[in-house]
């Protein structure tokens, strides 16, 4: 059984859709961001970063922090998406840690300064809505001739996916990346990924271009 801390943020629906993709048996606790439960000494003890989402694997006594080494552990706990070896093992950390240093952090200050700050900051909307165009087209042409980033579905994919997913925060029309919507619905429609999404709580219907 596998303790799952997270919140309805695209970092938090990382691990739990995993977690629905891979079968894994786990119980989500939610830690509720805006009220400042992150904070609580409880949860300090697993991620001393204060961020969700966080881990706990009862089956090995081991607890990790930050989504990324989530998504590896995970795979490589099931033998589960994940290449074990080879190039297409690298390919797919490769994009995973493009999602973590990219998109991640560059469309959540889109998120910060256009949905939350709209008008305080002409400076940086401008800045990080053209730095979002760009990833969106950096993903888009990666896209152009496979269906998953790193060819099969994989954690890479599942790193992306839940920001891409909030498209609407980023006023980013998907149809100017036809095959980032194209990658986008199928992954969409994935049954796992429609379980994991409503966690630790439904929040509506996923959004759809």
């Amino acid at each position: 059984m596998i303790d799952l801390y997270t919140w309805t943020t695209p970092n938090g629906r990382k691990i739990s859709i995993a977690l629905e993709e891979l079968g894994l048996p786990y119980t989500a606790h939610a830690i509720d961001i805006g009220k400042d439960e992150q904070f609580r000494p409880d949860f300090l003890a697993i991620s001393p970063n204060n961020k969700i989402p966080a881990i706990v694997d009862r089956d090995r006594g081991i607890s990790l922090m930050e989504s990324g080494a989530i998504l590896i552990y995970l795979a490589e706990k099931t033998g589960k998406l994940l290449p074990r070896d080879g190039e297409a093992r690298y390919r797919a950390i490769e994009w995973l840690m493009w999602q973590m240093g990219g998109p991640g952090p560059m469309l959540g200050q889109v998120h910060h300064f256009v949905k939350y700050n709209k008008g305080k900051a002409p400076y940086a909307e401008e800045r990080y809505l053209k730095e979002a165009h760009r990833l969106y087209g950096v993903l888009d042409k990666r896209l152009a001739n496979r269906e998953f980033v790193a060819d099969t579905y994989s954690i890479a994919d599942i790193a992306l996916w839940p920001w891409i997913s909030r498209f609407e925060w980023q006023t980013i029309d998907l149809n100017q990346y036809p095959n980032v919507k194209r990658w986008y619905i199928a992954i969409a429609g994935r049954p796992a990924v429609q379980r994991g999404y409503q966690q630790p709580k439904n929040v509506g219907d996923i959004p759809m271009p």
